[in-house]
């Protein structure tokens, strides 16, 4: 009797192993599978590395906003992208972060020339009654120029004319952020502008 039962038994083991649940989808299953343009995939994949995507993101952007912007345009290319990975070139996350890596790079390179650009025309444009800097600074003044001048300011004036043209926020909202009165914030700008009008070597 208890040879027969030790039978059924073994005869029980490889059958409860093939009831067991199949293992989920790996990332490189879920590419190959968005290849070929299965939107169940690419959704089950967005879900699954999202969070490391926009966090790798948002260190190098760090403006929320636009980090949500670039994670959405990384997942575009992957969708686009998806039949060049390789699986036997890396893991399909590192290839993903590749991608996330370089769109963040592109994004923060594209809005640095931008607010050079508006930090240039801001110098250009600001004026005061006593002090017109307008008709002093070079429109076609280099932004590695801009930096290292800025460099040159205080503390205090280097923060409000970076949240004005950097940030892009009034002066008002300038002296919310920074709990200080609007008159210190238009002073430190001014301040700031024409230090940066000497120090660029204008007349």
């Amino acid at each position: 009797m208890g040879t027969e039962r030790g039978k059924v038994d073994s005869m029980r083991i490889p059958w409860l192993r093939s009831a067991e649940p199949l293992a989920p989808p790996t990332h490189e299953d879920l590419i190959r599978l968005v290849a070929l343009g299965d939107e169940a995939a690419f959704e089950e994949l967005y879900d699954a590395v999202a969070p490391r995507v926009y966090g790798l993101v948002r260190r190098v952007v760090r403006d929320p906003s636009q980090s949500q912007e670039v994670t959405q345009e990384v997942f575009v290319d992957v969708w686009a992208q998806a039949t060049r990975f390789d699986a036997n070139r890396g893991k399909a996350i590192s290839w993903i972060l590749v991608i996330a890596h370089r769109r963040a790079v592109d994004r923060v390179r594209a809005s640095q020339a931008s607010t050079d650009r508006d930090l240039r025309q801001g110098i250009k444009e600001y004026q005061e009654s006593y002090d017109d800097v307008a008709d002093t600074v070079e429109t076609q003044m280099e932004g590695e120029r801009v930096r290292k001048a800025l460099e040159s300011l205080t503390d205090p004036q280097r923060e409000a004319i970076s949240l004005a043209y950097y940030g892009g926020y009034t002066h008002q909202e300038v002296a919310e952020l920074l709990k200080i009165p609007v008159g210190t914030v238009k002073t430190r700008i001014r301040d700031g502008m024409i230090r940066l009008r000497d120090k660029l070597g204008v007349a």
